[in-house]
């Protein structure tokens, strides 16, 4: 009985000291929310691309395997362009029928068209073009792309949410300053970003990217968007 005494003390003491130590209402500053954006921007230095070979025969067998061929040789030329097997990848195979219509006639198999795509990360961006052309002389018929990104976009975030932040700040302060208050405290924060946003080249850069050899890729600005909801205390 002792002890059960004793541990219901300890519970209403603890209780008291956590009801003592919670700022009532009345003591608690005024909430202000704002919400704002800031963004920054860099050159991306990572392309990616798909490229992929259509063959056409009479036969579904025949369409497979010189699609089989022609695809080992454009595989090979992407391990020649330098591209690591990790940032290689089978994105799509295909077969399927090739028909010929005839009016008030049933459809007629004519061929079979086989597809056979790869999806490719080039991160060296300054040979995207070499690779380009590379990938086409070898048999490469289907390209599509590029989506251009950033390989590390951590630091470039941090950049838009300082950005952000700092602005966010400098609204609560007009608030504070314009009720007679201070900025006590940021009670919460929610952040929501967005992906990259190319950005037009500069006239340099695209006269930089007409002059290289092969086919000419023009890299511009990503830009990446931060969004923060804040909650400030003001007193």
């Amino acid at each position: 009985m002792k002890v059960v005494k004793i541990s219901t003390i300890a519970l209403l003491a603890l209780l008291a000291t956590a009801c003592g130590g919670e700022r009532s209402a009345a003591d608690r500053g005024t909430l202000v929310s704002i919400s704002a954006s800031g963004e920054a921007s860099k050159v991306p230095d990572i392309a990616n691309i798909s490229a992929g070979v259509v063959t056409e025969a009479e036969d579904s067998e025949q369409a497979m395997r010189a699609n089989a061929t022609q695809m080992d040789k454009l595989l090979k030329a992407i391990k020649q362009a330098g591209i690591d097997d990790k940032d290689v990848q089978t994105s799509g195979i295909s077969l399927s029928p090739r028909y010929h219509y005839q009016q008030d006639r049933k459809p007629q198999i004519t061929g079979y068209v086989a597809h056979n795509t790869v999806s490719i990360k080039v991160r060296k961006l300054e040979k995207l073009g070499e690779t380009l052309d590379q990938l086409a002389a070898t048999g490469a018929n289907q390209i599509h792309g590029p989506s251009l990104e950033i390989g590390e976009p951590e630091p470039v975030m941090a950049e838009a949410r300082q950005q952000a932040l700092d602005k966010a700040r400098a609204r609560a302060e007009t608030y504070a300053k314009a009720l007679g208050m201070k900025v006590r405290r940021i009670v919460s924060v929610s952040e929501s970003g967005s992906g990259g946003v190319p950005r037009p080249m500069m006239r340099a850069e695209m006269a930089a990217a007409k002059d290289s050899a092969g086919t000419p890729v023009a890299p511009g600005e990503t830009t990446l968007t931060v969004n923060l909801d804040l909650v400030f205390e003001l007193e």
